[in-house]
């Protein structure tokens, strides 16, 4: 176990280029339940796009183990007589990053390009020297002469806007792109079901793989799942900070290095009994792993699962992740790989019906 087959590099690669903003992820599971399909006896997608795969369905104990699909974007709010196109987030979007990028606009007519525009330095003085992007003053240029050209392409208001920056691997160390947060966490899950079905592993339960939209902005299709699936267990990954990178206080934020393992998080979300097998369970396997806090919720799928349907033992794998929310989030391959075994071998040692009481 460990060497991604020509298959697995291939879908790493397709899925991450792919865009599926928040609400937009349909393209996304697409490519997402086609890889999985082989490796489950199952598949569905529910109202609004979650999508899963069920290994050894119609047992009454279920384990779900979930990412979410969608990626931050933006929004067409307001486009001016002139032609340029201002913007409102879809998700987490950080305007600061914003200018000089290039980016996709996405109409019924296909995929118009643009970039978002910034003033050059030679014209910015004076009270503009040190000038900033705000999310009142980044704006995009699509190279049209005024709003009716601009309209005649495609684009109006609510057309979602994702940047153009594709997924590739550094140093032959990091994988990087625009959506590392949390593609790479629906291509861990896909994989343990491939190692799953190569190795033949016989699960005493349901165990249901869930690909989540909608988690950027409120957590929403791991909310709907968890009503509808209503599982004993769920293990959800997500992504969390490298803090040892310049300009972030680890007194504030904890240490997290990426290449060191996952991260397992110690939140009142997270059940106790769960988290002490998985940490057992790394021990066991030699499964190297970081520990972090989140003093009220991980602000991850993982809150969603914990506090529904009268409470579901949960708890959160996390992938070191550099430069979150920007066009080169870093993850170390290393991690990725260390996060699927720590899925498999947490999957195999969960016994039916497994004691997970609290007392």
């Amino acid at each position: 176990m460990g060497t991604l087959s020509k298959k697995a590099q291939k879908f790493l690669y397709d899925y991450h280029n792919n865009a599926s903003p928040t609400g937009f992820e349909s393209s996304g599971q697409k490519i997402w339940l086609d890889y999985i399909s082989p490796f489950v006896d199952e598949t569905f997608v529910d109202r609004y796009g979650t999508a899963y795969g069920v290994i050894n369905p119609g047992q009454d104990y279920k384990v779900v183990i979930e990412a979410h699909a969608d990626e931050i974007a933006w929004y067409v709010n307001y486009i001016t007589e002139s032609g340029m196109i201002y913007v409102i987030r879809n998700g987490g979007s950080d305007h600061i990053i914003a200018p000089s990028k290039k980016v996709n606009i996405h109409t019924k007519k296909g995929i118009v390009k643009g970039v978002f525009g910034w003033p050059a330095i030679h014209t910015r003085r004076g009270k503009q020297a040190d000038l900033s992007p705000k999310m009142d003053n980044i704006f995009i240029d699509v190279g049209a002469k005024d709003k009716k050209e601009v309209e005649k392409l495609g684009i109006h208001v609510g057309c979602v806007i994702t940047f153009e920056d594709e997924f590739s691997m550094l140093n032959n160390t990091y994988y990087t792109g625009r959506a590392l947060d949390n593609r790479m966490g629906g291509f861990c899950i896909a994989e343990v079901a491939s190692r799953l079905k190569k190795n033949k592993v016989k699960l005493p339960y349901s165990l249901y793989i869930v690909n989540a939209v909608q988690e950027e902005i409120g957590l929403r299709g791991a909310e709907m799942i968890a009503a509808t699936i209503k599982p004993d267990v769920a293990i959800v990954t997500d992504v969390c900070h490298d803090t040892t990178t310049p300009m972030i206080n680890m007194k504030v934020h904890g240490e997290t290095k990426a290449g060191l393992g996952p991260s397992l998080t110690y939140a009142p979300a997270v059940h106790n009994k769960l988290l002490d097998l998985m940490i057992k369970t790394a021990e066991k396997k030699k499964i190297p792993f970081q520990r972090s806090a989140s003093s009220r919720s991980t602000g991850t799928d993982t809150d969603a699962f914990a506090y529904a349907n009268g409470g579901v033992i949960s708890a959160l794998i996390s992938i070191p992740l550099r430069y979150m929310h920007t066009t080169v989030e870093m993850a170390h391959k290393d991690d990725v790989e260390n996060v699927i075994k720590l899925f498999y071998e947490t999957l195999r040692a969960i016994k039916k019906h497994h004691d997970f009481k609290y007392l």
